[in-house]
């Protein structure tokens, strides 16, 4: 160093700009380490928040120092001291872009983006590779015990500087103190309530229903609720409006659940109602209020939430025994992340994408793609702690499947799993977008997995009243019918409809003579059997009318009444259980059911065939109306008879259609009472229609 620039460097290593912009940088690398390396906790969320502060608030100081550094030393030699220099102000600007950028993605965005964090994160690691060679070089240039007084005076400036710098890192560290006391993280009760009863040991506070929890004890219901944030704060805005009408949205306000659960809980008492719970109401379950003197035997968040987002993303473990034979264990929520509005939720939604890698790595996991998951809940079955008698299979779409065409082991080309069906690829911007997991699927292709969870209930959005309940039902109706393309698995499975009615017919008939027809009934789509769920309350029937050419009625079968029955004799896809005494099942009492004396569905690649005989009707001539009715006390042969006539039948008009509802009328009025008017919509899924010419007899 030239004796002339000694006096200017030992001003520079005491300039108050260089300490303040140094001690910055300090605690912004450190501060950023520790975000990489420690784990995820109050502290560390804190330290986020810190960190985005104190980078916005001394971007001036330190880009003015920087550039006032640079444009003070440019025209000295170059040498190591200068580029190690240059190298950490280009590290320094790239921090700062990347930084206001994630920023800006993290208040206004859905999600960071992929390189400029990478590029965050690779500075906390250049910075101080750059910055120590430089300053460490220039500081072992001079020495305290040096003769000359102006090196000395450098050295003991340097020294200064450096204690200066740690003292400002560690004042700014300080902040997290009151930031600490400032902030309240929630404090869960998860304790069971004091009038708990436990039915089946302490062991099994859940049981009737197989779940768990990772505890062993109860979750408070806030712990799985929370669902609105994961639509309101713009990140899954998609997701969230397709899971808000689905029926795992409302799995526990179903007004037939609610119902059952209220008939089930007066015979049988409110702690039996957990074995429901675990599928169609968890937050209710977990937080223990299925049990006495507790109204609806749910909780306000549970009833809004049924499966929240959180109670199945939370799902760590399954056993495909059914009865929701699952593990969950509540993720550590982030702060402000149940706020409902104002500048902490902000801060929630801030730290869940600046600070995104511990809610991927609790929400997000291989467990959700096997069909395994779906089989905790899509499998049923009752044993003799709830009829008193003994096992018997239920519900069982997981097995259905699992022994089905659609199932190849090993062959992901041939295979339709669970999700492939219910949860079709959608375009999607969504942070969730992309999948390296599926066989057919890119971490960029921008699509995500629907969550209307399509199925089969046309019936309870509308009653429910649901917001976009009209486009749910609109869908189910397309999807019954199989008219929804998915064009992932397009080439899986046959076009047409999930259920195809055919008829087969004769060539032709004689007027006056037997008519025999058959609808033949194909599961083509379903990945199980058709119909599936509760058997006792679905209904899938045939409706046949026959007509001549006229239009006149011939002959028809499965028509409803005016109160919404299906008339008798109707070929019927339907389950009827049977209690002990013989007695049916017919108001979902299945806590009772010992066996079936009459069960019907449809494997998957199987058919059903519905025959029907009828005569054909011919001509009528007056004398022999005359003739029949000669005789018959309570006809007065001097007055006029009027006889309705076919007259000449030239063709018979056959039309077959394969209808379907979610609850038979039965059931609707125990549950509602007839006066209540209300009823299941009925869905025609395919349909048929041939035309037999009829030759004179």
């Amino acid at each position: 160093m030239a004796s002339a620039d000694r006096p200017r460097a030992a001003a520079e290593w005491r300039r108050t700009l260089g300490i303040v912009a140094s001690g910055v940088l300090l605690f912004e690398t450190l501060s950023g380490l520790a975000i990489q390396w420690l784990p995820f906790s109050v502290p560390n969320q804190l330290n986020v928040l810190l960190h985005t502060a104190v980078g916005l608030a001394f971007l001036g100081p330190v880009a003015w120092y920087q550039w006032r550094h640079w444009r003070l030393y440019r025209s000295r030699p170059r040498t190591h001291v200068k580029v190690t220099g240059y190298l950490a102000m280009f590290a320094t600007l790239v921090a700062v872009v990347s930084g206001l950028v994630l920023t800006a993605q993290a208040l206004w965005g859905t999600r960071i983006g992929w390189a400029w964090d990478t590029a965050h994160v690779v500075t906390v690691y250049a910075l101080p590779a750059a910055v120590l060679p430089h300053v460490l070089a220039l500081r072992k240039r001079v020495s305290r015990g040096s003769a000359v007084a102006a090196v000395r005076a450098v050295a003991v400036a340097a020294d200064r500087h450096f204690a200066l710098v740690t003292a400002v890192c560690v004042a700014l560290a300080a902040l997290m103190w009151p930031a600490s006391m400032a902030v309240t993280p929630v404090a869960w009760n998860d304790e069971l309530p004091e009038d708990y009863v436990h039915l089946y040991g302490e062991d099994q506070p859940f049981a009737p229903s197989l779940a768990r929890t990772a505890t062993g004890g109860a979750l408070d219901d806030r712990s799985l609720s929370g669902s609105a944030a994961c639509g309101t704060a713009s990140c899954h805005e998609a997701i969230y409006d397709e899971w808000q009408v689905s029926a795992h949205r409302w799995s526990a306000m179903d007004a037939a659940f609610q119902k059952v659960q209220s008939v089930m809980a007066e015979q049988n008492g409110a702690e039996s109602t957990r074995y429901c719970g675990g599928c169609h109401d968890p937050i209710s379950l977990f937080s223990g209020t299925k049990r006495l003197f507790v109204d609806d035997l749910t909780s306000r968040v549970g009833f809004q939430e049924g499966i929240s987002c959180v109670a199945c993303h939370a799902i760590q473990e399954t056993d495909v025994k059914g009865n929701a034979a699952y593990v969950i264990d509540r993720p550590d929520r982030y702060l402000f992340e149940l706020e409902d509005d104002g500048p902490a939720r902000v801060a929630g939604d801030f730290l869940i994408r600046a600070y995104p890698r511990h809610h991927v790595e609790t929400l997000q996991h291989k467990l959700f793609k096997a069909p395994e998951f779906c089989a905790a809940c899509h499998k049923q079955f009752i044993d003799e702690s709830i009829n008193q008698v003994g096992w018997v299979q239920l519900q069982n779409q997981f097995d259905n499947w699992r022994k089905s065409r659609w199932n190849e082991p090993g062959d992901p080309e041939t295979t339709i799993e669970c999700r492939e069906c219910h949860m079709p690829l959608i375009d999607s911007q969504d942070p969730a977008a992309g999948d390296d997991l599926d066989y057919n699927r890119a971490p960029s292709d921008g699509k995500h997995r629907s969550h209307r969870f399509l199925a089969a209930n046309q019936f309870m959005p509308t009653a429910l009243n649901l917001d976009g309940a009209e486009e749910q039902v609109e869908l189910t109706e397309r999807w019954l019918r199989g008219e929804l393309e998915v064009p992932e698995i397009a080439h899986k499975w046959k076009p047409g409809p999930a259920v195809p009615v055919e008829l087969v017919v004769p060539e032709a008939v004689e007027a006056g003579g037997p008519v025999h027809i058959q609808a033949v009934i194909t599961n083509n789509k379903v990945g199980h059997d058709f119909p599936t769920g509760p058997l006792d309350i679905i209904q899938a029937w045939v409706e046949i009318e026959v007509t001549d050419q006229d239009g006149n009625v011939v002959f028809e079968s499965g028509k409803r009444t005016e109160d919404h029955f299906i008339e008798p004799g109707a070929f019927l896809f339907k389950a009827e259980p049977v209690d002990q005494f013989g007695q049916l099942i017919d108001r979902h009492n299945l806590w009772e059911m010992v066996g079936v004396r009459y069960r019907r569905a449809l494997f998957p690649g199987f058919t059903d065939q519905a025959s029907y005989s009828f005569s054909c009707p011919g001509t009528v001539e007056i004398r022999d109306a005359v003739d029949a009715v000669a005789g018959e006390p309570d006809v007065d042969l001097d007055e006029d008879v009027e006889f309705v006539a076919p007259g000449n039948v030239t063709e018979l008009n056959v039309t077959a259609r394969l209808l379907y509802r979610k609850a038979d009328q039965f059931l609707l009025n125990f549950l509602f009472g007839e006066d209540s008017g209300l009823t299941a919509p009925v869905t025609a899924m395919s349909e048929d229609s041939k035309v037999i010419p009829v030759r004179p007899g």
